[in-house]
């Protein structure tokens, strides 16, 4: 049977010369062998961008663009289609006008869906289109049993007259009655709205909550597998209300809004305890909230579970189980580093050993080991911090951050003298954290005496293992990847599904590049060789870039080559 929108979508990347027909020639070839989208399967190949894709689309079908991320859908209007048909035929309902109901549409020319929908609601169907993934989306949000709940309280804290106009200034300095906000915070539905959001978080994985004011209303995302989803808006009257709630429950001074602010707190959820560090920051609209969820139950799964591949992993060991020098952990924010060294020294941790950490913020709260927060303000910096720690006869030191030449001097040091020294710094790759060390001040035989191993780490998403498909992978993505791939190497994706909300990924884990400093490379550090030279060496000696591994895990078929030139570089 002719499918009408493939053939729409056929004659319009015809006309706008968008792909090359040898290109539209390859998509139809994999549409025909492996079924799904035809849209999708250009977008992933990566010939046209989803947005232009959708604007050539709107343009040939005549049919106005929806951003389903930025519209706002009364919970009223959910009722009309049942969540199954929704998923069944990728569409969501909108907006009603008098006997016209709008309809958002993955395939706007889907006319069974739109028959079907026109015979169980009574209205005439308007379709405006979106993206898949968007709609896949917009039905988590809006369908299920936390959406549910969180509609019928949203419901309890609409504004109870419709007709009023909202009025929005911009606030430059906003006068927030205290008594007021701290009232309306104790009011049943904000505590409702706040305990549903923190709970529908935990749900969905989510790594950070960001709420955040806007002019006209209040909006709430979650980072899932390091990408921020919308969830949902709350009305701009309940703003002070529910900040203010969140400013209680993270011991936070509810007066003060001009000034950042971090807290913490902890909720217990299905016998697991979860803590949330909190950051406040004043905007333009008030304060915007990051609450970070740390789940300390992962810290305990050690690092065989963290999804480093053997070799690596096998030579990080090694690095730990020395008795002293110092052991980094380079790479970006989110990266993972943290949670790799507090489950390292929760491994180490015995009655046995006094373990000491210096942090800013402390990020997991562990029983056994002495925890320090750092605090400039009364001049107790990671410098100082670490000459008091060296006092208490510490046999490891955990440091957050080496960040100048003071604390990297001193933690050198220490290091020589039989501490085992753990800490992070902001490199691109292992060799790099040499270059940084010398170019801080630290001289070179200091450096090259002191340190174990230099570990890059980053964080990839896993193939959703509950819509797993082979995928071919053009020639020109191989390109760009450097790397000889065999022939008979298959490629794997996810197609998306409700497990992962259409995103194609479930969870992350961590790629590993591991620099085990040998006498050669002690040699190379002395005589100021530069981190290019150094990684060839290592390279030649068999280290394993970050590209490396993590293309390895996409030949195991646990990632995918998007994954792997996203959160890599050129070698």
């Amino acid at each position: 049977m002719v499918n009408p929108f493939r053939e729409k979508l056929v004659e319009a990347l015809k006309e706008s010369k968008l792909i090359t027909e040898e290109q539209l020639k390859q998509v139809l070839a994999i549409h025909k062998k492996e079924g799904g989208n035809l849209a999708n399967i250009i977008v992933k190949e990566g010939l046209v961008k989803e947005q232009d894709l959708i604007v050539l689309l709107s343009s040939s079908l005549n049919l106005p663009v929806l951003s389903l991320s930025r519209f706002k859908i009364d919970p009223e209007l959910i009722k009309l289609i049942p969540e199954k048909l929704a998923k069944q035929y990728r569409l969501i309902p909108v907006s009603a006008m008098g006997n016209n109901l709008t309809v958002c549409m993955a395939d706007p020319l889907n006319i069974f869906a739109i028959d079907d929908i026109k015979a169980l609601t009574s209205y005439n169907i308007e379709p405006v289109i979106s993206t898949e993934k968007e709609i896949a989306e917009a039905i988590h949000n809006y369908y299920g049993t936390e959406a549910t709940q969180l509609a019928n309280i949203l419901k309890e804290v609409k504004e109870t007259d419709e007709n009023e106009p909202l009025e929005v200034a911009t606030i430059e300095e906003e006068v927030v009655d205290i008594e007021q906000a701290q009232k309306q915070s104790k009011v049943t539905p904000i505590v409702k709205v706040v305990n549903l959001m923190l709970t529908e978080a935990l749900e969905n994985r989510a790594s950070d909550i960001h709420v955040e004011p806007e002019e006209a209303n209040l909006r709430v995302r979650y980072r899932i597998d390091g990408a921020l989803r919308e969830a949902f808006t709350l009305p701009k009257k309940d703003q002070n209300a529910v900040l203010t709630r969140l400013k209680i429950m993270s011991g936070l001074d509810i007066t003060e809004w001009r000034i950042p602010q971090d807290g913490r707190f902890r909720i217990r959820m299905r016998d697991k305890e979860v803590d949330f560090r909190v950051s406040v920051l004043p905007t333009n609209h008030g304060g915007k909230v990051v609450m970070r969820a740390l789940d300390k139950s992962s810290l305990s799964i050690g690092l065989d579970k963290l999804g480093y591949l053997p070799e690596p992993l096998e030579g990080f060991k090694k690095a730990v189980a020395k008795p002293y020098g110092m052991i980094l952990v380079t790479g970006p924010t989110g990266s993972g580093k943290s949670t790799t060294l507090y489950s390292i020294i929760n491994q180490l941790n015995t009655p046995e050993k006094n373990i000491v950490t210096i942090e800013d913020p402390v990020e997991y709260q562990m029983e056994g080991i002495t925890q320090i927060q750092a605090n400039p303000e009364i001049k107790l910096t990671f410098a100082s911090g670490l000459r008091s720690i060296l006092r208490q006869t510490p046999d490891i030191v955990l440091i957050g951050e080496i960040r100048d030449f003071e604390t990297a001097d001193i933690a050198i040091k220490a290091s020589l003298t039989g501490q085992l020294l753990l800490s992070t710094l902001h490199t691109n790759d292992a060799c790099g954290a040499i270059t940084r060390l010398v170019d801080m001040g630290v001289e070179p035989f200091l450096v090259a005496s002191s340190l174990i191993v230099a570990a890059a780490q980053r964080l990839c998403r896993k193939v959703c293992p509950n819509c797993k498909e082979p995928h071919e992978v053009t020639d020109s993505v191989i390109k760009r990847l450097g790397i000889e791939v065999k022939k008979n190497t298959v490629f794997y994706r996810g197609k998306g599904c409700n497990k992962c909300n259409g995103s194609g990924y479930f969870g992350r884990m961590g790629t590993l590049e591991i620099l085990l400093i040998d006498e050669e490379i002690r040699e190379m550090i002395i005589k100021k060789k530069s981190s290019d030279e150094i990684k060839e060496y290592a390279i030649s000696k068999g280290m394993k870039t970050l590209r490396d591994n993590a293309f390895q895990k996409t030949v195991m078929g646990l990632t995918t080559i998007e994954e792997v030139l996203r959160i890599t570089t050129e070698e």
